[in-house]
């Protein structure tokens, strides 16, 4: 049985940091690459960054460039999700995702295994 499972989520006040983790199990997780999505109230789910297998490649949206960086340990089975400088914006459910792909993908539709989010909520 394929888990993903967040945490790490809260409530911070804007300017303030959250690490967001992501605890894997029921896959060869070396072999996905690891994506982070998030969801506010009324909007669509929304890519935030993504991680390859190995780490050497990551990528993320515009809005959180030079505040947010994607991290793992293959050997814990563990990605993560530094959040700093955060902004009322930011307020959303976070997820994880993991992807069996080669390439790496930003549309959700593409991952194969989701976890059940963590609410990370900042307040102005």
């Amino acid at each position: 049985q394929v888990q993903l499972v967040e945490s790490g989520g809260g409530l911070v006040q804007a300017g303030g940091s959250l690490r967001l983790s992501c605890a894997a199990s029921g896959i060869t997780f070396s072999r996905y690459h690891i994506g982070w999505f998030r969801q506010a109230p009324g909007k669509e789910r929304e890519f935030v960054a993504v991680i390859s297998w190995t780490g050497a490649r990551t990528y993320y949206t515009d809005s959180v460039k030079g505040r947010f960086t994607i991290s793992r340990d293959n050997a814990k089975n563990a990605a993560y999700l530094q959040m700093d400088g955060l902004k009322p914006e930011d307020t959303a459910v976070y997820y994880c995702a993991a992807d069996a792909m080669g390439s790496l993908n930003f549309e959700a539709r593409k991952y194969d295994y989701w976890g059940q989010g963590t609410q990370v909520t900042v307040s102005s």
